[in-house]
């Protein structure tokens, strides 16, 4: 079987692709009838987040029997194009989780505490240390909009600096036993809680634009929104216009509704603190998820080479 690994993905999960008996090509950078020319004959496909699956590369691509994502989340992929084909589709959402909350924390505090500014002013050369002041988080309210596993990881780091932990989650319909100092809560009190809000959720079409000028309206006057989740989960205009008018303290965001975004307003804003996607891009990470991709892609063309 053929399988294409789009994307750039781990040489150790190509490894062991080949290993397997698979014969494994490798592209990147290609989209619509570029990917699908480079499908024929391929069972399987690899993506991270670069690559769009959608319902023309499926229905272009007849041999195609398994896609997964070596990644959190599968908004790439137009999933029910492949449902109807019979494709399977599979993540592997754990293994980014440790990286993009360790980068949620760098964001936080940067932000609270003006790093980047300080090192660009003393790069120029200047020593400008009482023009610094920042804040600190201790003490302070977290709130989770939404408490999957990346979710968890930053609750987790949140409790060495002693910050009160707040949760908005209506999947989830067991609490974590693990997270008895995570108080459960609806989302508008949340909002209205909350000094730092991170975003933790899927793109999906409840979660497109949550984030909007109503929600940001309710945010505490001062407070800082993280999102390193999905762009389009944020109204990025009523951000703007938010940060713009000084209701927030500012914003992290490592994700945007448009990659790269052609309008630099909001990642210039001079209380925006902005990084190109950078959740994942980890040695660790990307090693991790390659790996798994690559277990979960052979399991499943051996259970379907015996059916």
């Amino acid at each position: 079987m053929k399988v294409l690994a789009a994307d750039r993905i781990a040489a150790s999960a190509l490894r062991r692709l080949r290993e397997a008996g698979l014969e494994v090509l490798e592209a990147s950078g290609l989209q619509g009838e570029a990917l699908a020319q480079a499908l024929r004959g391929c069972s399987g496909l690899i993506v991270r987040g670069a690559t769009r699956v959608t319902a023309a590369v499926i229905e272009a691509s007849p041999e195609l029997r398994v896609v997964i994502r070596a990644g959190t989340g599968t908004d790439n992929i137009d999933a029910a194009a492949a449902r109807a084909r019979g494709v399977r589709v599979m993540n592997t959402p754990a293994a980014n989780a440790v990286s993009v909350a360790e980068l949620v924390w760098g964001m936080i505090l940067a932000h609270r505490r003006q790093l980047v500014e300080a090192a660009s002013s003393m790069h120029e050369g200047r020593w400008e240390k009482a023009r610094f002041q920042g804040a600190e988080v201790a003490g302070k309210t977290l709130g989770l909009v939404g408490f999957g596993r990346i979710a968890r990881e930053v609750a987790r780091r949140a409790r060495g600096f002693g910050m009160v932990l707040l949760a908005h989650d209506p999947l989830l319909e067991a609490w974590p036993a693990e997270f008895p100092d995570v108080e459960r809560s609806a989302l508008e009190p949340l909002l209205e809680r909350a000094d730092v809000l991170s975003l933790h959720v899927p793109l999906t079409a409840e979660t497109r634009s949550l984030i909007d000028a109503r929600a940001l309206a309710r945010m505490k006057p001062g407070a800082l929104l993280v999102n390193c989740a999905r762009g389009g989960v944020v109204d990025e205009g009523a951000l703007l216009q938010a940060l713009d008018e000084g209701r927030l303290g500012g914003a992290c965001l490592d994700v945007y509704a448009e990659e790269p975004p052609r309008d630099a307003a909001l990642v210039k804003h001079p209380r925006v603190l902005s990084t190109p996607h950078l959740g994942a891009s980890t040695h660790e990470a990307q090693a991790r998820a390659g790996e798994e991709a690559a277990a979960l892609m052979i399991e499943a063309l051996r259970e379907l080479a015996v059916k």
